[in-house]
C-alpha cells in the first residue's frame, strides 16, 4: 500500500472519529473514503477492516463522557450483553445477503426523523420525559437488538439511530443519548470484529493507524460536545442524517 493512501486513510479516520463522537455517522466518512481509495478490496475485507478504527474512537469518546455524565450502568449492560450477538447475526447475515433491499426503507425513515428533528426545536434539549422501569428497559432491550443487527447488516448511521432512540423512546437529552449510544456502539462493534476476526478479514496495515487517529478525534469530539452542549449536538446530529440521507438516496437511485 502506498504511504500517501494510508496518509488520506488515516486523516478520514481523524475526522471520522470527530464527527462520529460528537452525534454518530462516522462510517458516513470512513466507508466511501475507503471504497474510493481501495477499490480493488474485497467489501468484507474492507469492512472488517473499518471496524477496528470505528472501535478504538468510539471507546475513546465514551471514556471521556462517563467521566463526566451520571450514567446507568444496570441498563447499558443488558443493551451490551444483546447488541454483542445482535451484531454478530448481522454481520453473518451480510456475509451471504445483499441488504440492498432495506435501503429504500431507511430513506424514507430518514427522511421522516430529519423533518422531525427540524419541525421540534425542543427534541433532545432537555430529558424529556420519564417512563416506567419496566418499559424502559424493555425498550432498550428493543434497540439494542434491532440497532445491533441493523449495524452488522448495513450500518452507516448507527450511532445517529441509537442517539436517536435514545431521545424519542427513552426521553434522553442529546448529550445523554450520545453518551449512552456509544457504549451500545461499542458492543454492536465488538460483536462484528469477533465475525471478521474468525474469518481473517482485517489487514492490520490499514486498521492500526487509522485506529489511532480514530481514537484521537473520538477524545477531541466528545470534548467538543461536552462543553458546547445539547444545541450543539443537535446541529451536528441535522448534518449527519442529512449525510446518510445523501449516501442511501445515492445507492438507491444512481447505483
Amino acid at each position: 500500500m502506498e504511504l500517501t493512501t494510508l496518509i488520506l486513510l488515516s486523516l478520514t479516520a481523524f475526522i471520522a472519529g470527530f464527527v462520529d463522537a460528537i452525534v454518530g455517522g462516522g462510517g458516513l466518512i470512513q466507508t466511501p473514503m475507503a471504497l474510493i481509495l481501495m477499490p480493488t478490496l474485497p467489501v468484507a475485507t474492507l469492512i472488517g477492516s473499518l471496524k477496528i478504527p470505528s472501535f478504538t474512537g468510539t471507546l475513546m469518546a465514551a471514556i471521556l463522557y462517563f467521566k463526566h455524565l451520571k450514567i446507568n450502568w444496570k441498563l447499558l449492560f443488558l443493551m451490551i450483553f444483546l447488541a454483542i450477538p445482535a451484531a454478530f447475526f448481522g454481520s453473518m447475515l451480510l456475509s451471504v445477503v445483499n441488504n440492498d433491499f432495506m435501503k429504500p426503507v431507511l430513506f424514507i425513515v430518514l427522511v421522516i426523523l430529519l423533518f422531525y428533528t427540524i419541525s421540534r426545536k425542543n427534541f433532545g434539549q432537555q430529558v424529556s420525559f420519564s417512563i416506567s422501569k419496566n418499559k424502559k428497559y424493555f425498550l432498550a432491550s428493543l434497540v439494542a437488538v434491532v440497532i445491533g443487527f441493523y449495524d452488522g447488516f448495513i450500518g452507516p448511521g448507527t450511532g445517529s439511530f441509537l442517539v436517536l432512540s435514545f431521545i424519542f423512546l427513552l426521553g434522553f437529552d442529546f448529550l445523554n443519548a450520545s453518551a449512552n449510544a456509544k457504549m451500545v456502539n461499542l458492543a454492536t462493534n465488538i460483536g462484528s470484529i469477533v465475525l471478521f476476526l474468525s474469518k481473517g478479514k482485517i489487514i492490520w496495515l490499514i486498521a492500526v493507524p487509522m485506529a489511532i487517529c480514530n481514537a484521537l478525534g473520538g477524545y477531541l469530539g466528545a470534548k467538543l460536545a461536552i462543553n458546547q452542549g445539547n444545541k450543539f449536538i443537535r446541529v451536528f446530529f441535522l448534518i449527519v442524517v442529512f449525510g446518510t440521507l445523501i449516501r442511501f438516496g445515492y445507492d438507491i437511485f444512481y447505483k
